[in-house]
């Protein structure tokens, strides 16, 4: 499967779509509602209008649905969602452009004349751009059922369960893509019954290199529900990023609504991998994070330079620390902050601070209780190392100690780390490892409750921390 090559097709669809919209909408606004910017200009003008909006209006449409996720999981497509989904974008856009067009006064403000522009730039795009994204994604089920195109699974479970789950699924009136390379061995017993229909790719301690080394973008969970502790396990050893993981359910997950499916004729399975955020938040938050970093860094600079000169004025040492942390998906990156120890301050190796920390220099407490040696962190953000909110970066020998006795710790490397998150506004620096797995708790409730209003909830929570200087 070429991921990038299937996307191109939505967004060649989308380009045609949205350009056909404008050449019908164009004409029919300027028949029906010659507007006071074009009511009498030259034919030169006239062309020069409708090029440059049906430039502006195909732009707008591609961001619009890149922000709403249309060009996300190109695979895995329901034409029934989709519908749903292109009649929303659709409303929404098109009350967007139709506020633009009065705020830039090409359409007159009586309201009868905004509300037929909008219903008919509704009536054009909405069947011009639906149609091509149907057929596509048509096209891509058959080829899905037909098992021209497939995902590679893997099935965690060696018993009869295992065994059932893979019959089942094998015996669908339609198939669901899934294409099975083996399975892992969950019970240690070479002669299981999963050997007779799947091989034998080994031990869940090899599961994340099988996962490479076959290309796995499905993996099925068929253990007992019941067996908690054995699922979290599994769920905190998948590192790899982009997986859609699936668990056989139990009664209990029946009845608490936990089973979802796509359609009756698929084999009903608990989803345990989601988006932390819809697709559009997820790009909202990516466009807050570089303005409100761009912002700071640019308003901050007679604060900055100040601190600058008060820390290299009070100790020997550089202006910025610099040290490596772990980020998303435990890619290391270099974290810059304000100095606020003592140069070497770590010369015998990691050690974590507290209030009362020699090593701390005078301008180093001020900064602390008042957050600003973060300040270099917004670099970080736009680097695309950091975001504005999310669970803080650790370096690498805290997380080993951490994961020994909170495995649940490696789910926070699925997000991008952040400058404040709910654990530190809620429980504040860490001084000890303990500590930093009371805070977990705070960062692993945020993770299951992302949002753009959560964000602003965090970002106003650290604002009055500043300002009260109750940093530690």
């Amino acid at each position: 499967m070429n991921n990038k090559k299937q996307i191109s097709k939505y967004v060649a669809g989308d380009m045609i779509s949205a350009i056909t919209s404008w050449y019908l909408f164009y004409s029919f606004f300027t028949e029906k509602y010659p507007g006071p910017a074009i009511s009498h200009v030259e034919p030169a003008e006239s062309d020069y209008y409708f090029v440059s909006g049906a430039i502006l209006f195909t732009a707008f449409w591609l961001l619009f649905l890149r922000m709403r996720g249309f060009y996300r999981e190109p695979f895995r497509r329901s034409r029934l969602k989709e519908l749903g989904a292109s009649i929303m974008t659709t409303i929404s856009g098109s009350l967007i452009i139709n506020i633009i067009l009065i705020a830039l006064n090409l359409i007159p403000g009586e309201l009868n004349i905004y509300f037929n522009c909008f219903l008919v730039l509704c009536y054009i795009y909405f069947p011009l751009s639906y149609i091509p994204r149907l057929l596509i994604t048509s096209k891509t089920i058959s080829d899905i059922r037909k098992g021209k195109i497939g995902f590679n699974t893997l099935i965690i479970g060696s018993d009869k369960k295992a065994v059932d789950i893979y019959n089942e699924i094998k015996q669908q009136i339609r198939s669901t893509g899934n294409i099975f390379t083996g399975f892992i061995n969950t019970n240690g017993n070479s002669s299981c019954p999963m050997s007779a229909v799947l091989p034998n790719l080994g031990g869940l301690e090899r599961l994340n290199q099988i996962i490479a080394e076959y290309e796995v973008r499905e993996v099925i969970i068929a253990i007992e529900s019941t067996e908690h502790d054995k699922i979290d396990s599994i769920i905190n050893k998948l590192d790899q990023p982009g997986i859609e993981i699936k668990a056989l359910p139990g009664m209990h997950d029946i009845l608490t609504g936990r089973v979802k499916i796509n359609t009756i004729l698929e084999t009903p399975l608990i989803h345990l991998s989601h988006t932390f955020m819809p697709p559009w938040q997820q790009n909202l938050k990516q466009i807050i994070d570089i303005v409100f970093s761009l912002s700071a860094i640019i308003i901050l600079i007679p604060l900055s330079t100040v601190i600058m000169i008060w820390i290299k004025l009070s100790s020997k040492g550089p202006v910025i620390y610099s040290h490596e942390r772990i980020g998303k998906n435990g890619k290391p990156f270099r974290i810059y902050k304000f100095r606020t120890m003592i140069d070497n301050a770590e010369k015998n190796g990691p050690e974590l601070s507290s209030g009362n920390d020699a090593r701390i220099t005078k301008p180093g407490r001020f900064l602390r209780k008042t957050r600003l040696d973060e300040i270099p962190n917004f670099i970080n953000v736009l680097k695309g190392d950091m975001s504005i909110v999310g669970p803080r970066p650790e370096r690498k020998y805290y997380i080993d100690k951490i994961v020994t006795q909170a495995p649940h710790y490696k789910h926070l490397l699925k997000i991008k780390p952040g400058i404040t998150s709910w654990g530190q506004v809620k429980f504040g620096y860490a001084g000890s490892v303990d500590e930093m797995i009371q805070r977990l708790k705070y960062d692993i409730i945020y993770l299951e409750n992302m949002s753009v209003f959560v964000d602003f909830q965090i970002m106003i929570l650290t604002f009055l921390i500043i300002f009260k200087r109750k940093g530690v």
